[in-house]
């Protein structure tokens, strides 16, 4: 109960700090904004009455209209439904892939902290090797695999959605390094302190010592760090459909709108000036929201 309660301060005077953080504010109504245009795609749709994949040669370039709001690109498709479809793409490709790195991450970093020794070292090291990686030449190289040539069955590699999975997985695969570090780095103090030296003692698994005792403590840099890392995994994302390794047309993501764009840069500017924006809106609402939360989150600022 008292444990309960003194959780409930914490969280009301961590709230209270991050509410002092304008910028921090402003990047979370930013991303809440565009989560919401995003999952109203679908609406938008119906309202204007038009299919965002729908090819109309005959109504190419069309300035904007109560019909196309910010009109139509080179192929007669409405701009501002794909622009909304597009999000709903790099968003969840951002949180997804930052999600899946950050759980990477805090095993990879409890199992070296918490254990140390031959494992820390083995572990550690491992990381040090992903980290001196190329990150932007690894990506391009492991976007560029044939999947056929893996096994993979042809019915999976040749579906619209396996790029979309491709740059999940390859994302998550080398982005977890920073918060394998954070993460170990805390557990190399946490397990000396009193608690788990207690639950030792009273027989506790190392298992459930990591998960009960450890990780709950960890829980405010993970979170730090996956809201830091959503906006450099949706530039990544952008960047390797901008490069035609990215998300596959037909699936329109803010980075291949991009890319179909850079050919029309002086006919129809605003094809490239839209997708861009948006991707510029988001990542540094993203990180104005990591760094509200890394003050806010502050165990040593929440002491005070």
């Amino acid at each position: 109960m008292i444990a309960a309660i003194e959780n409930q301060g914490l969280m009301s005077l961590a709230f209270r700090r991050f509410k002092r953080h304008r910028l921090a504010l402003c990047g979370a109504l930013a991303l809440t904004l565009l989560a919401l245009l995003a999952a109203a795609a679908p609406l938008a749709e119906w309202i204007l009455s038009v299919d965002h994949q729908s090819v109309d040669l005959f109504n190419r370039f069309l300035p904007s209209s109560p019909a196309h709001p910010l009109g139509t690109d080179e192929l007669g498709r409405d701009v501002l439904t794909r622009l909304l479809y597009g999000g709903r793409i790099s968003l969840m490709v951002g949180l997804t892939a930052a999600l899946a790195a950050a759980v990477i991450g805090a095993v990879v970093g409890l199992l070296a902290g918490y254990h140390g020794g031959r494992l820390d070292a083995v572990l550690m090291r491992f990381t040090d090797g992903v980290i001196s990686l190329p990150l932007l030449p690894l990506l391009i190289v492991l976007a560029a695999v044939d999947l056929d040539k893996l096994g993979v069955p042809a019915s999976w590699s040749e579906s619209e959605q396996v790029s979309l999975y491709r740059i999940v997985a390859i994302v998550a695969l080398v982005g977890w390094t920073t918060v394998a570090r954070l993460v170990r780095g805390a557990a190399l103090s946490l397990r000396e302190r009193e608690f788990v030296l207690a639950a030792q003692g009273m027989g506790a698994g190392s298992l459930r010592i990591m998960t009960v005792h450890i990780l709950p403590n960890l829980i405010s840099p993970i979170i730090v760090a996956t809201t830091l890392s959503v906006g450099n995994v949706i530039l990544l994302e952008s960047v390797l459909s901008f490069l035609g390794l990215g998300i596959q047309p037909p699936i329109p993501s803010w980075g291949n709108l991009l890319t179909n764009a850079q050919e029309l840069i002086w006919t129809a500017p605003s094809l490239a000036f839209y997708p861009g924006i948006l991707i510029f809106i988001t990542v540094i609402a993203f990180n104005f929201l990591g760094d509200g939360l890394q003050d806010a989150l502050d165990p040593k600022a929440m002491e005070k």
